[in-house]
């Protein structure tokens, strides 16, 4: 299961939960209730009797697809070219990036573009890595994984930077994507996402303020669609 980077033509082959699996038996709740015109929040909610671990699990690869999908649309603008190291969202911002570990790790000020890209090669480096995101017939092993300490910590900051993503597409590129009639599927993917991150509390306050124009009327949807 590997990332392929959008490449000429924006492509970009989603990562794939194998058929029979854990991952695949709770992907496909998703599926069935916006396929069936269930609301967004029946889609968030955990499913009866499954692990909340493993379907945050499922849920930071499909997301990670969603992101990927849209930034494969944007791969190969020249627009990308004019983004300069320390220019950041909101304004002030300088998105730095650290390589390695220990004594040999080194953080360097990049663009937001090579920010979006690094962050989502990260992402599907760890999705990849099947010690950290197991997706085998031991559904046992693959809960184990999943609802350990470690693992927790890993999809808070897959789920940070997934957002941190997305108020770089929306400050800088919403107008390309609106000219491409984009932007409806844009703010459908980041609705999912945001009543799902309210519905488990994945997102700090502070992480939220830079698009609070955006997020305020997303979680007010919820909350009256919850009952709150």
């Amino acid at each position: 299961m590997s990332r392929a980077l959008p490449t000429g033509g924006g492509t970009f082959q989603p990562l794939r939960h194998r058929s029979g699996t854990l991952r695949d038996r709770l992907h496909g709740y998703t599926k069935q209730t916006l396929g069936a015109g269930g609301s967004l929040n029946d889609a968030v909610a955990l499913p009866p009797g499954e692990s909340c671990a493993g379907w945050v699990a499922v849920h930071a690869i499909d997301f990670y697809n969603d992101v990927s999908t849209i930034w494969a649309v944007m791969a190969e603008d020249p627009y990308l070219d004019s983004f300069r190291p320390g220019e950041g969202f909101p304004s002030g911002v300088e998105y730095r990036w650290s390589e390695g570990s220990g004594r040999d790790a080194t953080t360097v000020s990049v663009s937001a573009p090579v920010y979006i890209e690094k962050v989502l090669q990260w992402i599907a480096d760890q999705i990849n890595d099947e010690t950290k995101f197991p997706d085998d017939d031991d559904e046992a092993e693959a809960l184990r994984v999943f609802q350990t300490p470690q693992f927790a910590a890993l999809c808070g900051q897959i789920f940070r930077r997934l957002f941190r993503v997305y108020g770089i597409i929306y400050s800088s590129f919403f107008g390309t994507l609106e000219a491409l009639q984009m932007a409806p599927h844009l703010n459908t993917c980041f609705k999912h996402f945001m009543f799902f991150c309210t519905e488990f509390g994945l997102l700090p306050e502070r992480e939220m303020e830079p698009l609070e124009v955006l997020v305020k009327p997303i979680r007010k949807q919820y909350y009256l669609a919850k009952g709150k």
